[in-house]
């Protein structure tokens, strides 16, 4: 039923668009009194307009009426949708924070420091005012 509609509705479009590009503008009159354009016999004396006119209204109503039934239908129908189908992310758990154990320094060197650069052991020449 639903496919049916739109297919009515893309083609009463087509046939819309159509009509109304063939109509004629209302500064048409004005070049036909000039001889610029002349009226098929076809349609009579007045052209085709009164007839484009009536099919255009036509087309236009049931445009409109193919335009709601769809748009109830598609307010009736569940659409799917992509937040349904998504589970929600998991909670992380925050991290307990073991107790920060001391800084182990390194123990002293046991015995003299030897290599280039080592302090001088004793008084090392300076005194500080005694």
């Amino acid at each position: 039923m639903v496919t049916l509609l739109i297919a009515l509705h893309v083609l009463v479009c087509i046939v819309l668009i159509l009509v109304i590009l063939l109509q004629s503008g209302k500064g048409a009159e004005m070049g036909a009194t000039f001889g610029v354009g002349s009226s098929s016999p076809v349609f009579g004396p007045r052209g085709p307009t009164p007839l484009l006119a009536k099919v255009t209204v036509g087309a236009a109503v049931i445009f409109m009426a193919t335009s709601l039934v769809l748009t109830i239908f598609a307010s009736r129908q569940e659409m799917p949708s992509l937040l349904k189908s998504v589970k929600p992310p998991a909670v992380e758990q925050p991290v307990k924070k073991s107790p920060v154990p001391p800084p182990v320094s390194s123990p002293a060197p046991k015995g003299p420091v030897s290599g280039k650069g080592a302090a001088p052991q004793g008084g090392g020449g300076q005194t500080h005012g005694r």
